[in-house]
């Protein structure tokens, strides 16, 4: 039996040993429990212990689950988003991490329009240049938050990256470390639709090393619940 209370102190305790090491507040970093495959009771026990953000990966899966769920719960889109499923999320989540190109953004920006909301979203970057990941290339980044300047209904508010999977953690400093100087380096932007605010990296095997090159928001799932089902 896994015991969720016990992993979180453990993920919690390693959050803010990390924070001190960077000289940050424990209180900058946002946990988002990855609920991938996890069943509404594991998702509602862990809310209880008061994780307020989990992520899904799988829009079906967040749909049949979301209703089942106990507990006060903000819901965040973090896996890859077809444009056909777009419309089916707009009420359900708070923030979509996974915007990985334009023709994406625009129908996001259709669907919030229809749905008389504005998004907010996070644009994915393919730091590593990973041919399996989806995700901007860095060097497409400037261009992409130039076309979509005139969208009224989506706000970006940061970036996101799925680093590599390594088993030295260390290995994905370097792809932290870029994604920490294109998020200061399109911090200032004074476009209406852009509001840099969160870098979403670090999962549970390099979640520490994201924290320390400036991560605030992490995505934990095995760390917290154990093997996936």
């Amino acid at each position: 039996m896994v015991d969720i209370a016990r992993n979180l102190e453990i993920v919690q305790s390693k959050i803010r040993t990390a924070c001190e090491r960077s000289g940050r507040s424990f209180s900058d970093v946002t946990l988002v429990a990855v609920s991938k495959t996890q069943s509404p009771e594991s998702i509602s026990a862990l809310a209880n212990l008061g994780v307020k953000y989990f992520g899904e990966n799988r829009v079906q899966e967040l749909l049949e689950k979301k209703p089942q769920v106990k507990g006060e719960i903000t819901w965040h889109m973090i896996g890859h988003l077809q444009t056909n499923k777009v419309k089916s999320i707009m009420n359900e989540v708070s923030l979509i991490h996974s915007v990985d190109s334009l023709r994406l953004a625009k129908e996001i920006d259709k669907q919030a329009k229809a749905h008389e909301k504005i998004m907010e979203i996070l644009v994915e970057i393919n730091i590593a240049g990973e041919e399996s990941k989806h995700g901007l290339e860095p060097g497409e980044l400037s261009k992409f938050l130039t076309e979509i300047d005139s969208f009224q209904n989506i706000m970006v508010k940061g970036l996101m990256c799925l680093a590599p999977y390594v088993e030295n953690p260390e290995e994905n400093r370097l792809y932290f470390r870029k994604m920490r100087q294109m998020f200061v380096d399109n911090l200032g932007l004074s476009a209406n639709n852009i509001n840099m605010q969160y870098l979403s990296m670090g999962m549970t095997n390099d979640y520490e090393v994201a924290i320390e090159e400036g991560a605030n928001i992490v995505r934990v799932g095995t760390g917290i619940f154990g093997a996936r089902n």
